[in-house]
């Protein structure tokens, strides 16, 4: 009777997910206009594993890229630190810190930070260089709150800090994450999510690097005059994500499947499905696939099959160490790789 519950619990489930097949929210016209595209990548290596598939089932610090709701499950303390390297080797890096405030309620910060140095400096008149280097960098700073409601309601919020540009030209904004999270089943093996991500007002940039010298219109002296540049919107998108844990294995094994489907303001929207399996929560093998429709001229980069694992390493008392891997697919960059370590406390 177990297992014929499950099954049918899990064609709903498929389902649903046939049925979200038919949405189409996003816009093509619109693709490239939005700007802090780096908003977009998730640092994190065990979701990123499952190709951000996990949006219902998503746990602990992670949750601060996928679903905020997730990180009311952090027991006491947890740390990350992840490195990713991104298209052409560039280097993201990331940190991230809860706590447990009390029975029902998680803090959190996390700070990624990419960084493209040693570009040369070049002008109309100096087309091969000559006037040294500048490096570019991109800072997200996000401060995350979250909740259990009930043993079936968990919800929260990011708050998000937004700082990129040069040492003269720079745009900084402000953007919201929210989330909710939604637990049912005998074993609590069915779970629903929903995330908004990335609303915030426009940005813009500004900086000595836009001024330059002129001359007055009597030309009688110079004056310091400004390049006006556009502002631009941030790239926000709605994740709806369900996932169910397959209970035919043995206490100890757990096998988890998820989906989810994306819907971009400035791009395709995206569908997402994984599999996950755990081995007493001490060993997890996970893959995911990433499929959005090409554009008109050309394919899309960044979809395709991910992969990823993690060892846990018990320590003394309940304390915890782990290592966590994920691949992903780059059609003109290869793979991308983040390597990630946490300590649970």
């Amino acid at each position: 009777m177990k297992m014929i519950q499950s099954l049918k619990h899990f064609g709903i489930i498929l389902f649903a997910c046939f049925l979200t097949t038919d949405l189409s929210a996003g816009n093509p016209d619109r693709v490239g206009s939005a700007g802090a595209s780096q908003l977009l990548i998730n640092p994190w290596a065990r979701s990123s594993g499952w190709g951000g598939a996990n949006i219902a089932s998503v746990r602990g610090l992670e949750s601060l890229y996928g679903n905020v709701a997730g990180l009311a499950f952090t027991e006491k303390t947890e740390l990350i630190f992840s490195r990713t390297s991104w298209l052409a080797d560039i280097p993201i890096n990331s940190f991230g810190f809860s706590q447990r405030l009390n029975e029902t309620s998680v803090l959190a910060l996390g700070i990624t930070s990419i960084s493209i140095a040693d570009i040369v400096r070049t002008t109309e008149l100096l087309p091969d260089g000559g006037l040294g280097t500048y490096s570019i960098s991109a800072t997200n700073i996000n401060l995350a709150y979250s909740k259990a409601f009930s043993n079936s309601i968990f919800g929260g919020f990011v708050f998000k800090s937004i700082v990129e540009g040069t040492s003269d030209v720079s745009a900084g904004g402000i953007a919201l994450d929210a989330g909710i999270q939604y637990i049912t089943g005998n074993s609590d093996h069915i779970k629903f999510g929903i995330a908004l991500k990335n609303v915030g007002p426009t940005m813009v940039f500004d900086g000595d690097g836009i001024s330059f010298r002129g001359n007055a219109p009597d030309n009688e002296y110079t004056m310091t005059l400004e390049h006006r540049t556009d502002a631009f919107e941030l790239p926000s998108l709605l994740n709806i994500g369900l996932a169910y844990d397959l209970q035919l294995l043995p206490d100890n094994h757990r096998l988890t499947t998820a989906g989810t489907f994306t819907s971009n303001s400035f791009k395709n929207d995206q569908y997402r499905v994984g599999l996950e399996y755990s081995y007493k929560d001490l060993v997890m093998i996970r893959g995911g696939y990433v499929y959005e429709n090409e554009i008109a001229d050309g394919s899309v980069d960044l979809t395709g099959p991910t992969a990823g694992f993690t060892v846990e390493l018990p320590l003394s008392g309940e304390t915890t160490f782990g290592i966590d891997y994920s691949m992903r697919p780059s059609e003109h960059f290869g793979l991308l790789n983040t390597i990630g370590v946490r300590i649970d406390l």
